[in-house]
């Protein structure tokens, strides 16, 4: 284990797979697609918060890299190997939230030559405090990092890091993969264009991307897919291949084409091929491909790669200490509302620029207003749409942001298998959780980081 309270450190599959082994890549897909959080029947929308059947999980200690020695030979054979054929297993998922770039193609995410932002420390012993978790057993604050697979967590306290912690080889400077928590960063990039009338919430999608006319966003407003409540037939059961799911992942390169597919090849493509099921506005229904058509109208709206905004406009005026990268489709495509890979410690420079209202390293990011309409949520009423949301009671979402509406005033970007980026602006605590949790749905630990968020906010207003 590494430990570190430093103020600043310097800087899927070859053959066509059967259906026998299909339905055996449940966990490899639930990893894979950032696109979902659970699974769903086939007749009812699938939700990142649909309760999974509790799986019998190996222990903490028994899959950490430390004791698997993945890739750890010149070169590496056998089991000791992770490549494309099994780096969506589990536990060689581990060794690939880590290492994403060395097994797919990416884009850079520049930082840029100015000095890196510091990072003040004040160090706490917040992994010694002790909360009762959802079961109403007591439990310390580091039980609950090792018990949830935690690789890396960053807790500041008005700008300050009090907490940091690092497993499972991860290290300050080790980018990890962070799912579905690239929506929130898209979302904000598309409230800022929307703030500064480059981009219309009210409009028809189709006036940024005439493309999607004959798909489910042909009339669908610009608002409806920033908080996903445009209703558009995406099935994510993982186990059936008729689903849109794969059709997703087909055309994203991450899952090998079947033998005379004549599906589309990219992001895009696929997108134009989803229809409409439902009323748009009806209700929230959580979706990745939402977040890449929104991307899509960013990309359109400034003329510029979703990339080279990333890199411009956030990471080099944030100061970040790393460059950041993000996953791409064959004709660079980025995924963006799963790719991207950051530090822990970016992110939390990051999660403090949103805390502070949208400045930092004195630079203005997103304007406050932006900030604050997302903080403030979206309609609660909407939220609860079938009784999809049981895990997240209370909550909303707004530009791709899910908001706790607790007394705090908490709201957090979440992906599967454990990436949280938590701001609480009451407590003036930002929380940053990087995992790699054997199951990929949020609500297989909602309850417990719902218990985990409050001791810390109780812990550092000590």
């Amino acid at each position: 284990m590494h430990r570190s309270n430093h103020p600043l450190t310097p800087s899927p599959f070859r053959n066509l797979l059967s259906t026998l082994a299909r339905a055996a890549l449940v966990a490899v897909l639930g990893a894979a697609l950032a696109a979902a959080h659970a699974q769903a029947p086939a007749a009812a929308p699938a939700s990142p918060a649909a309760a999974p059947a509790a799986p019998a999980l190996p222990a903490p200690e028994s899959v950490s890299l430390d004791k698997l020695g993945y890739m750890g030979t010149f070169p590496p054979e056998g089991a000791q190997r992770v490549d494309l054929s099994n780096s969506y297993k589990y536990p060689q998922m581990r060794w690939a939230l880590q290492h994403l770039r060395e097994l797919q193609p990416t884009r850079n995410i520049r930082r840029g030559a100015a000095p890196a932002s510091a990072l003040q420390a004040d160090p706490r012993p917040l992994g010694a405090f002790s909360f009762d978790d959802d079961k109403g057993q007591p439990i310390t604050v580091d039980q609950w990092l090792t018990r949830t697979y935690t690789d890396a967590i960053v807790v500041l306290h008005k700008g300050k890091v009090v907490f940091e912690r690092y497993d499972n080889q991860m290290k300050p400077w080790t980018p990890h993969l962070l799912f579905s928590v690239t929506k929130s960063f898209t979302g904000l990039m598309a409230a800022q264009l929307a703030h500064e009338g480059k981009i219309d919430p009210e409009a028809l999608v189709t006036k940024y991307v005439p493309e999607l006319a004959d798909s489910a966003w042909g009339d669908m407003k610009v608002r409806e897919v920033m908080d996903m409540t445009g209703a558009v037939r995406f099935r994510e059961v993982y186990t059936d291949p008729t689903t849109e799911i794969f059709g997703y992942s087909w055309s994203a390169g991450m899952l090998p084409r079947p033998p005379g597919y004549q599906g589309a090849t990219n992001i895009y493509d696929f997108l134009k091929t989803l229809k409409k099921e439902g009323e748009h506005g009806e209700g929230f229904v959580y979706r990745t491909v939402h977040s890449e058509v929104l991307g899509w109208i960013v990309s359109r709206a400034t003329g510029r790669h979703w990339a080279e905004l990333m890199g411009e406009n956030i990471w080099q005026k944030l100061g970040m200490e790393e460059d950041a990268h993000v996953m791409v489709d064959s004709v660079g495509t980025p995924l963006q509302g799963a790719g991207l890979n950051a530090t822990a410690r970016d992110l939390a420079r990051f999660g403090e620029m949103l805390r502070l209202g949208g400045s930092f390293n004195g630079q203005k990011i997103f304007d406050k207003a932006v900030i604050d309409d997302t903080a403030n949520g979206g309609d609660r009423t909407k939220f609860q749409f079938r009784g999809i949301q049981t895990a997240r009671p209370g909550y909303s979402y707004r530009n791709q942001w899910w908001v706790l509406h607790n007394a705090d005033g908490a709201y957090e970007a979440s992906g599967i298998h454990g990436q949280m980026i938590h701001v609480n602006p009451a407590a003036e605590m930002v929380v940053v959780k990087l995992s790699s949790h054997p199951v990929a749905s949020a609500a297989a630990t909602q309850a417990l980081t719902l218990k985990a968020w409050s001791a810390l906010a109780q812990a550092v207003r000590r």
